[in-house]
């Protein structure tokens, strides 16, 4: 069998060779791989030494200013439907205007009395405890 391919994979050069308008010679590529037995790879999915790791690829970024700024672009999370259309401001709560967008406040910056002061300074201890406690064994 190895020599018939090699008989074909000389023929299908010198047709190739001979004839540079000659596209397809008798002895196809195909017929070629065929008569070999050479298979496909299969790309084996799953978390091992060899495995082939899939790559993901990222949401696509709208750059349309004019959709920007009339639909809340991926705000819908179903596989089907679009984006909902932006209503005018007056539609909206307060209290949605008024959240904190900037960098996230201090201690010192909140007051003492406040649900948010208490529990800034329970994250602030866990993040120091957490510090002190690195590299430590049991």
């Amino acid at each position: 069998m190895s020599g018939s391919c090699l008989f074909r994979i000389i023929t299908v050069s010198r047709c190739i060779n001979t004839n540079p308008t000659t596209v397809l010679c008798p002895t196809a590529v195909l017929n070629r791989v065929q008569t070999c037995g050479y298979a496909k790879k299969v790309a084996a999915k799953g978390k091992g030494k060899f495995m082939v790791k899939e790559e993901l690829k990222g949401p696509e970024v709208c750059k349309d200013p004019v959709r920007l700024t009339t639909y809340a672009v991926g705000v819908n999370v179903f596989k089907q439907g679009e984006d909902p259309m932006l209503k005018p401001p007056d539609q909206y709560p307060e209290w949605l205007f008024q959240l904190n967008l900037g960098a996230v406040k201090k201690l010192h910056e909140l007051d003492a009395d406040t649900w948010e002061y208490w529990k800034r300074l329970r994250k602030e201890n866990m993040w120091r405890f957490n510090r002190l406690h690195k590299g430590k064994k049991f």
